[in-house]
């Protein structure tokens, strides 16, 4: 598990490093507003991403399960209608968000000074969907085969690509929002011409009938059936946040940015139990697909364990060295990295929780169960993270830290609806089996 779960952890590193990089050189080359206008346009085009990733980890599921029933032909079906889908969904949502990016920008209580940054930052990321589309469902179809280091490799080669041009167009041209933009987007398309490489390339790991790679609107649906709660959930929770970035943005520049620096750290933070939520996620499919539940059972305590281990070191270092962390991100800006700190110290206990939440999330998902992962990411979104931001945003004196206590507040709700619901599907599963 662990040897799968690596490249998922370092693929999922490399995909962060494309903020991370823009935030960091923004940061270095730009200025305050800048950086918010970086930070509140890559939220804009996040919120799109997740509800694409979502749909897709639905393709990692079904291929999974068929591989596990050695039902080959279905598998390669549903492969190559997923394709197909993404192709046409990459393309309607990429011209609406074209249309939607000037309205998409003032919902955010965007600054007026980082206004005209993030409009062109949300326009150029936008016109790049087709490419983000394609890797996600790429790199989901290559983990439901159980393979997860062909998206390593295409991965590494397009980060060094969008850091490249990072530096070229921000830093020497002196482009800092445009730039980093414009590179994001072309290490994109390299990321999917690898990948489309490899896969032509790359050798079948089972023997199908040719008939198989046909478009079937069955396998579609079936994918879509799963898919659709992952990704309604993911959009919902990403849209929370959005309206958390936008009460933040309400409260100045400062705040925006600082905002914008602690969430992309939290980015990277987030990494382990993110990997093994993926990593569950396809074992149990796999496994449950066989009919080994014991087996899927001791990969959700196996990904419990090194994602609580992770987040105790990552808690350490968020609450006593955040300024450390921010300072890499805000060069000189004293006021961001002191508030950025501030934001980091909440986070710390949300490093905690995240490593039992996200690996609950990635076993039901293997299951298939997807609709109570749906409404227990959309409770804790809409009772607890956007009512409590809102709420401590009003109270003197404001400070990040309190109004990012809602995340750990709704992450422990999440985790509390998590713990009930798998002591009830265990109890099933044991009854199936004895009958």
């Amino acid at each position: 598990m662990t040897g799968f779960a690596l490249p998922v952890f370092f693929s999922m590193l490399l995909m962060n490093l494309y903020g991370v990089a823009d935030m960091l050189i923004v940061g270095h080359f730009g200025t305050k507003a800048d950086v918010s206008s970086v930070s509140t346009g890559a939220w804009i085009v996040w919120t799109v991403m997740s509800l694409t990733m979502g749909i897709a980890s639905g393709t990692t599921t079904v291929v999974g399960q068929r591989i596990g029933e050695k039902n080959y032909n279905s598998a390669a079906c549903t492969i190559f209608s997923s394709a197909r889908f993404f192709l046409y969904f990459s393309i309607a949502v990429t011209l609406l968000m074209e249309l939607l990016a000037e309205p998409a920008v003032k919902l955010m209580q965007t600054p007026p000074e980082a206004f005209a940054g993030a409009l062109l930052y949300t326009r150029i990321c936008s016109a790049g969907l087709v490419f983000t589309a394609s890797f996600c469902v790429l790199g989901a179809i290559f983990r439901g085969l159980g393979d997860s280091r062909t998206p390593l490799l295409t991965i590494s080669i397009a980060t060094f690509t969008n850091i490249a041009g990072d530096l070229l167009l921000a830093g020497y041209f002196k482009m800092p929002v445009s730039g980093t933009a414009f590179a994001t987007v072309f290490a994109q398309a390299v990321s999917v011409l690898l990948t489309l490489f490899a896969v032509l390339k790359k050798k079948k790991p089972f023997e199908y009938a040719k008939s198989a790679l046909k478009y079937s609107s069955s396998a579609v649906k079936t994918m879509l059936r799963i898919g659709i709660p992952i990704a309604l959930q993911d959009f919902l929770v990403t849209l929370s946040f959005l309206c958390v970035t936008a009460i933040v943005n309400g409260l100045g520049v400062t705040f925006s940015a600082a905002a914008g620096v602690a969430e992309r750290i939290c980015g990277i933070i987030m990494l382990v139990p993110i990997t093994f939520a993926q990593t569950v996620a396809s074992f149990t499919a796999q496994n449950a697909g066989a009919g080994e539940h014991v087996r899927a059972k001791r990969a959700l305590a196996y990904g419990i364990s090194v994602s609580l281990g992770a987040g105790i070191f990552f808690a350490w270092l968020s609450f006593f060295h955040g300024d450390l962390l921010a300072a890499l991100f805000a060069k000189g800006k004293t006021d961001v990295i002191d508030s950025a700190a501030d934001y980091l110290k909440a986070y710390a206990i949300d490093c905690l929780f995240v490593s039992f939440m996200f690996c609950f999330e990635g076993y039901f998902s293997g299951y298939g169960k997807t609709r109570f992962v749906m409404w227990q990411g959309i409770i804790g979104a809409f009772c607890v993270r956007i009512p409590v931001s809102w709420f401590m945003s009003l109270s003197e004196p404001v400070s990040l830290f309190k109004i990012a206590l809602a995340t750990p507040a709704s992450t422990l709700l999440q985790l509390m609806l998590f713990s009930c619901y798998y002591f009830c599907f265990t109890r099933k599963l044991k009854k199936k089996k004895k009958n």
